[in-house]
């Protein structure tokens, strides 16, 4: 029998303990019950502390962010320590993934754990990256997200950001999208309230790092409610004549903007889409307010975001904003926020972000305190068919033309060349908010295109000055696997990792000793579907459309082969020595259907045959949603059929 020693009382380490034990009693049923003691001076069994408890030097130059995880240990025990309590957890984790164990995928059934005794192990590395992060997205139920933070654990990413409790979880409950086959389920705001304490209590019990703060604070500045939201853009409710006194002046007029995605038939205005007229005092005072009052109620954050409004081109034309770019009102903010919350002794940090009319730099503002910000770099008009590499020249930044008129950066490398205005005169740290998990995945059938492009993104943070990402997307990225998901995660950790052998040993686990035949399905609908046709970059005649390229045809006419390989796979293999891998083979059935009838509708739609895909896009939600509750877990429906949709609308993603 083992023992359990932590070395401190503390309760982030009384979790990772349990989990050592869960986990050890699960590898060696003869374990028993593994008792757990706090004993700091504990020579023998599992010892569980912070590397100084150890005597071990600490590298990290922030403890508190950056993690460093240490292994010593032989067949009877040893030492488990970290930088902070958090990496301490990831310790564990590490161990037992060294030990043959695999998390693939959330929840239990993604769980791959191996009958044998443990190894000895040795370990040292601070993660290359201190900002390792996901956010909440897409339409997931409450379970689905529990299940997300304790995956997002376990692949050793410190921070969480429950964001848009309210927005995302409406669109699950409602059954975006898939009414006919789902009778929507109405949930009281005031429980979406209590399930984001949830939320924070899974999280703090992990020891992560927890950032907040949303779009939703400037339509709450002027009253409106974050929770109100869809019942204004619904038409249920609408503005007073004093908040639209405050709200932005576009084109001659003040009032809601309205929605620029694809939100179905209702679209009255959106609050969230909705800046404020920030050059009123008033309403950068009562902006500031709102953000203080939910900084000190919410000290347990690590750093709030400052938010305006999301979308684009949608900033304050009156006199009195004038020519002032939206960059130098968000440093007057960011400046007066903080004077406020030193005034009350807060010392939380503040991140703002550079986010489309944002991206370009301030002319005028400097912060008057860099020590309180981190800045966040979310290039969302990016294209996903190509990163930033050593030997990539980076070109003269857009130009600002004036307010509400300029032009998006559609590669990364634009996207770049703006961060390197900010970074001349913004000394502080900065980190990516990034899309992978939102629109660009589904652009992508095989995953195996996306997979790559987030293993190069992450080695490019170090070469653009980031120090890691948050990404922004769905919590249900797993159909038909997660390598992208996986493969970011470990590389934040350790940039020096080789692709090549995460991916073998990801498959091998996943799907057995026949994951090379799985792997020649995924490459070829990969192949067959094309990144630069599904982002819209290979138009073979723009006037004709963003996808009109009649050169794909013999592509997608191969995915009914492929489709036919990876069934007759699936019933191959329905039943298989682990869980993980009997889930695998099913939802690679489930896939070959998907991909099949993507096909059809996009063989009609590289021809031309725009009205008849987009009828075809309409059956195939309406069909394919009967499959819904059987796959939620592992694919985003909700998200999935609307940026598809959008593909097939030839509408742009968002208004550039």
């Amino acid at each position: 029998m083992f023992h359990i020693y932590k070395m401190r009382d503390d309760h982030v380490l009384d979790f990772a303990a349990e989990e050592l034990k869960k986990y050890l009693w699960m590898m060696m049923p003869e374990c028993g019950n593994t008792p757990i003691a706090v004993d700091p001076n504990a020579k023998d069994g599992f010892r569980l502390g912070l590397l100084e408890d150890f005597g071990l030097p600490n590298e990290a130059k922030d403890p508190v962010r950056e993690d460093v995880v240490h292994i010593d240990t032989d067949e009877k025990g040893g030492i488990l320590a970290g930088s902070n309590v958090r990496s301490v957890l990831f310790a564990v984790y590490r161990f037992l993934r060294l030990n043959g164990c695999r998390w693939l995928f959330p929840g239990i059934d993604g769980e791959y754990i191996p009958r044998k005794n443990i190894e000895p192990q040795k370990y040292h590395k601070l993660a290359d990256h201190w900002y390792r992060g996901h956010t909440t997205e897409g339409d997931p139920s409450i379970e689905q997200v529990m299940d997300f933070i304790d995956y997002n654990t376990k692949q050793e990413q410190n921070y969480f950001a429950p964001l848009g409790v309210h927005t995302y979880h409406e669109r699950y409950y409602a059954h975006n999208l898939n009414e006919m086959n789902r009778e929507p389920e109405p949930v009281p705001q005031s429980q979406y309230d209590q399930w984001k304490g949830l939320y924070l209590a899974e999280i703090t019990k992990r020891g992560l790092l927890i950032c907040d703060g949303e779009h939703g604070d400037c339509p709450r500045s002027i009253g409106i409610l974050p929770e109100d939201r869809s019942a204004y853009i619904r038409g249920e409710k609408f503005p007073t004549e004093e908040m639209v006194s405050k709200m932005a002046m576009l084109k001659g007029k003040r009032g809601l903007r309205k929605n620029v995605f694809d939100i179905g038939k209702y679209n009255f205005g959106d609050p969230n889409n909705t800046q404020l007229c920030y050059s009123q005092p008033e309403v950068r005072t009562n902006l500031v307010n709102v953000i203080a009052e939910f900084v000190e109620a919410n000290q347990h954050l690590d750093n709030v975001h400052i938010n305006f409004a999301d979308a684009n081109h949608n900033y304050c034309e009156c006199e009195a904003c004038g020519d002032t770019r939206p960059a130098d009102f968000m440093i007057m903010v960011a400046n007066e926020l903080d004077e406020v919350l030193t005034k009350r002794g807060i010392k939380t940090k503040l991140v703002f972000y550079l986010y489309v009319d944002l991206m370009f730099a301030p002319i005028k503002e400097r912060l008057n305190n860099p020590d309180r910000f981190f800045i966040q770099f979310a290039p969302i008009t990016r294209s996903y068919t190509s990163s930033v590499y050593e030997d990539t020249i980076i070109p003269p930044p857009n130009p600002y033309v004036k307010k509400n008129v300029w032009d998006a950066p559609k590669t990364m490398e634009g996207c770049v060349a703006l961060l390197k205005e900010w970074q001349k005169d913004f000394p502080v740290q900065y980190y990516t908010y990034e899309y992978h998990f939102w629109r660009a995945q589904y652009r992508d059938p095989g995953l195996v295109d996306i997979s790559r492009r987030m293993y190069e993104d992450v080695l490019s943070m170090k070469l653009i000055g980031c120090q890691g990402i948050l990404e922004d997307g769905s919590n249900k990225s797993y159909f038909p696997h997660g390598f992208h998901d996986h493969i970011c995660a470990e590389t934040l950790v350790d940039r020096d990792l080789d692709y090549n052998e995460q991916y073998a040993d990801y498959m091998l686990h996943l799907y057995g000793d026949d994951w090379k035949q799985v792997n020649a399905y995924l490459t070829g609908i990969s192949e067959a579907f094309g990144e630069k046709y599904m982002a819209g970059e290979d138009s073979a005649d723009p006037a004709k459309g963003t996808h009109y390229n009649p050169g794909r045809v013999p592509y997608l006419t191969k995915v009914k082969e492929l489709a036919a390989m990876a069934r007759d796979l699936a019933a191959k293999h329905k039943v298989m020595p682990t869980r993980p891998q009997t889930v695998a083979y099913r939802l690679l059935n489930r896939h070959a259907q998907y991909c099949q009838r993507l096909a059809e509708i996009f063989l009609e739609k590289c021809q031309g045959h725009d009205k008849f895909a987009l009828e075809m896009m309409e059956k195939f939600i309406a069909d394919y949603g009967k499959y819904d509750f059987e796959l939620e877990r592992y694919f985003d429906f909700g998200l999935a059929m609307s940026a598809l949709k959008v593909i097939v609308k030839q509408m742009p993603t968002i208004e550039f």
